[in-house]
């Protein structure tokens, strides 16, 4: 298990990796502003899809991540 100060600065790496800088302050005040459950938002993230569905998405973001997907 890694600690929770890892976690953070991982988490700021990908953010900062994937939106930016900018962005990834933008996030942090969202975050911080605004009442959030994260548990309720990724309850509902997959609502009304399929299992090929959700199937699809997770090998193209997979794809996507090591570099063989550009789109």
């Amino acid at each position: 298990m890694i600690t929770d100060t890892e976690i953070r600065l991982r988490g700021f790496q990908v953010l900062t990796e994937y939106i930016g800088d900018v962005e990834t302050e933008r996030f942090v005040a969202l975050i911080q502003r605004e009442p959030f459950d994260y548990t309720k938002w990724r309850q509902g993230l997959y609502e009304g899809l399929s299992i090929e569905e959700i199937s699809k998405k997770a090998m193209a973001l997979r794809r996507q991540s090591i570099g063989m997907d550009i789109s």
